[in-house]
């Protein structure tokens, strides 16, 4: 599948990022904030432009991006059955804590994204970015993508080490992804990850007696269900 550079909307909030509460920053802030913007440029360059002319490369790339997050999830929601109804809740906090993190990750986003404007690659140098994915020329920070996928990832490592483990790399995965295919810098995911960790710790650990009474309450409704399908395929 041959892909071009497609042409992109400058957004017309692109500059919305240039102050702060109403102030111009002071020049050396602005000094500091060129020269990481070119750093992020700079890795995002590297990884995305390594596509360019790589049919296959980009393919692999779009499918990643389209299940990678699914399959992420649904692998952290199916922990909960791997629980034996009436005994360790060890299973049920993972999967329980993996979608609550996952929506905390999201709410702090929203915060974030109106705190800090930043534009989408493609918007930002259009003729520059290889662009794999149809995507609105929105704010590119922090990325959904990503702070979903590693606070799922997170979440359920605290539980279950080995799963855990595979699922962070499946995250690393995405937010990686998410540079090739032209839709985020870098810098939108590496705040992702702190994002998806602070929101795994905070559900996982002071938000566990919460998360526990919510697993029993619906373990109520879930064991019988999951009882009688395994003894059905135990005869």
């Amino acid at each position: 599948m041959n892909h071009v550079d497609q042409r992109s909307f400058r957004s017309s909030d692109a500059g919305a990022g240039s102050a702060i509460g109403g102030r111009h920053p002071t020049p050396s802030i602005r000094r500091t904030g060129r020269y990481r913007g070119r750093i992020d440029w700079s890795i995002f360059h590297t990884l995305n432009g390594s596509l360019r002319g790589d049919d296959s490369a980009q393919d692999a790339a779009e499918i990643y991006n389209a299940w990678a997050i699914f399959a992420l999830v649904a692998v952290a929601a199916l922990t909960w059955f791997l629980a034996r109804p009436g005994g360790s809740l060890r299973s049920k906090l993972a999967a329980a804590s993996a979608g609550i993190s996952a929506v905390v990750a999201l709410l702090v986003n929203a915060v974030l994204g109106d705190l800090w404007y930043h534009p989408r690659p493609f918007a930002d140098h259009p003729k520059q970015t290889v662009l794999l994915v149809h995507h609105g020329s929105d704010n590119s920070f922090p990325s959904d993508h990503a702070s979903v996928a590693f606070a799922v990832a997170f979440a359920v490592l605290i539980f279950h080490r080995r799963l855990g483990i595979l699922l962070l790399a499946a995250a690393v995965g995405v937010g990686l992804d998410r540079i090739f295919v032209g839709v985020h810098y870098p810098i939108d995911v590496l705040t992702s990850v702190f994002v998806g960790l602070g929101a795994a710790l905070v559900v996982s650990f002071p938000g566990r007696p919460y998360v526990a009474w919510l697993v029993r309450l619906v373990s109520r409704l879930t064991d019988p269900v999951v009882l009688a399908v395994r003894r059905r395929a135990g005869r």
